[in-house]
């Protein structure tokens, strides 16, 4: 099985592009904010502690998404492998990653890092929120509480995944979805 994380801060277009490359791969695509959704629509013990969490910019506890994440490994088939998206975030998330695929005999693939300058966060969340109408979006100091969120516990992980030699770059800025997508296509084409 192949293991990917798509890797990149709030707003750079993980969920836009990992469609595509879930389809090209047949890769079974796992956002960590559709399962903690699902839950919080669902209304579950679960949902609620990661609604008050999420409404505040923080974020949900590892054990947490690292059993939702471990579940979808043990009962999804038909796959060539996972996209992961938004897991880890933080270096005690990557470890555990790797402990819960050391017990698979697997290991990490590659990370797929979609990269943005902050500026440009903020234009790309805003208009999120007045497309999808999520609430969590449309809050200025809680994109800015994500941002720094991203800065000081996800950007780590580039130095964790290059010493494996497991870190693959591209930039997302080009005017449209299209040109983005074809960049990061084109860097998975690399790592194949």
């Amino acid at each position: 099985m192949k293991y990917y994380i798509l890797f990149g801060p709030p707003g750079a277009g993980k969920g836009t592009h990992s469609g595509a490359i879930s389809e090209k791969y047949n890769l079974k695509h796992i956002s960590t904010g559709e399962l903690l959704r699902a839950e919080i629509a669902a209304g579950t013990e679960l949902g609620q502690k990661a609604k008050s969490l999420i409404a505040a910019g923080s974020l949900v506890p590892d054990e947490v998404v690292e059993g939702m994440i471990e579940n979808v490994f043990n009962t999804v088939k038909d796959y060539d492998g996972f996209l992961l998206d938004g897991f880890p975030r933080t270096l005690a998330q990557a470890e555990a990653l790797d402990s819960i695929l050391a017990k698979r005999e697997e290991c990490v693939t590659a990370v797929v890092s979609i990269m943005i300058p902050d500026e440009l966060i903020y234009k790309r969340i805003a208009n999120r929120a007045a497309i999808e109408g999520r609430a969590d979006d449309a809050d200025q100091s809680v994109i800015k509480h994500r941002i720094d969120t991203y800065h000081s516990q996800t950007e780590p992980l580039i130095a964790y995944y290059k010493e494996q030699g497991k870190y693959f770059e591209v930039e997302v800025t080009a005017p449209t979805i299209e040109e983005n997508r074809e960049r990061v296509l084109a860097l998975m084409e690399t790592i194949e």
